[in-house]
């Protein structure tokens, strides 16, 4: 461990984000360095970035993997955990200067808190945390005095945007989307979409789960509600508008009428490399964008009729409580079976409307309540599903 490096947790280090996070760091290896890396169940993966990053810990949640991964790091000085519990424990370490938290879904909100409550500063690629329970993370991140920085590509331009603002009001945030790769297609052909078409993003390049969101409009549900934790602002302050150029990423307006945008290539090393640097920037190799080749952007308004997940995720985000925390846990579960090809791409939002009618409403939620709910509605919606 070099002492005036920052010293960087990925947990997730074997998805879309983390692996980029890596390639951030090997390109800026005089300002930072690896301590811990954790994935879930990819161990391969897991191994290999142990081996050329030589972090201090690795962590595997599928506590079955823990002696496949200690013996394959046995010749190396490097500690091996395993299990949710040691993931959140890792993430509270002293040393750690910075914790990436790009987990999949529910998953990422315990060792988020606990890195919260240790006082980390957080880079947050994680939307579901502050989707699952939001007003106990910026709670928590008051009382702690921890710094949560948005990765996410929309929430990253909005935070640069406010960068430099001080108290000027916002009357309004706009988050753009791109659309997916099912943007112009009827609600007739959208019976007929297939796991294997909604994976082709026009766009991004991301992991399985967050690109089956982004075709069916409920990661744009997801970041309307981590908007508002995130900036605190009310539901209609939030806009989306359809922008399938993807080149604004999102856009901040004033109460004197004024609209501020931030640009760029769709490229998440950007966002990743600002969460790490703020409030500095520093210079890099990235693509450039060049408005002679890209010369109109165009807006839509989002369907809702085709695309009903941004209305549920607003509905929830206006009920409050529990209810995102509803809406998120039966996403996960139709997703998965989407993937799987055990249901249609309509039938998603027909399950997790069906979910939000049924499941136990609780309107001041403790974090166990969370617990519970997650829980709980996974197996309601299997039921639904079976």
């Amino acid at each position: 461990m070099t002492e005036n490096k920052k010293q960087i947790a990925i947990l997730g280090s074997t998805g879309s984000i983390g692996t980029q996070a890596l390639e951030v760091i090997s390109e800026n290896d005089s300002l930072f360095e690896i301590y811990a890396l954790t994935a879930n169940n990819n161990i391969d993966l897991l191994i290999e970035q142990a081996r050329k990053y030589m972090p201090e810990m690795v962590a595997i949640g599928n506590e079955s993997l823990y002696l496949p991964l200690k013996n394959a790091l046995a010749d190396l000085p490097i500690k091996v955990f395993a299990g949710a519990d040691s993931i959140a424990q890792l993430a509270e370490m002293q040393p750690i200067d910075i914790v990436l938290t790009a987990m999949v879904g529910y998953s990422g909100l315990k060792p988020t808190i606990s890195a919260i409550k240790a006082g980390k500063k957080i880079a947050l690629a994680n939307k579901e945390t502050l989707v699952v329970a939001g007003e106990l993370i910026c709670e928590l991140a008051s009382q702690n005095n921890a710094q949560i920085i948005p990765v996410d590509s929309e929430h990253s331009a909005i935070f640069q945007c406010l960068a430099g603002e001080g108290n000027n009001a916002i009357e309004k945030i706009i988050l753009t989307a791109s659309g997916g790769p099912f943007r112009t297609k009827t609600i007739h052909e959208l019976e007929y979409v297939t796991s294997v078409q909604a994976l082709k993003h026009p766009n991004w390049e991301m992991g399985a789960k967050i690109t089956i969101d982004s075709a069916s409009l409920m990661n744009k549900g997801f970041e309307i509600i981590e908007a508002k934790w995130l900036f605190g602002v009310t539901p209609d302050q939030i806009e989306v508008v359809v922008h399938p150029q993807s080149i604004i990423h999102s856009m901040v307006q004033f109460t004197d009428g004024s609209i501020k945008a931030q640009l760029g290539m769709p490229d998440m090393k950007l966002p990743i490399q600002y969460a790490f640097t703020y409030p500095e920037r520093l210079k890099t190799n990235f693509p450039r964008f060049d408005f002679n080749v890209c010369s109109q952007f165009t807006f839509e308004k989002p369907d809702l009729d085709r695309f009903r997940n941004l209305e549920y995720a607003y509905y929830a985000m206006e009920k409050g409580g529990n209810m995102p925390c509803i809406l998120n846990a039966s996403n996960e579960v139709v997703v998965a079976k989407f993937l799987k090809d055990e249901i249609g791409f309509l039938q998603m939002s027909d399950i997790i409307e069906n979910v939000m009618a049924k499941a136990d409403f609780i309107a001041k939620p403790t974090y166990d309540d969370y617990v519970r709910t997650d829980a709980l509605v996974r197996i309601l919606t299997n039921e639904i599903v079976s």
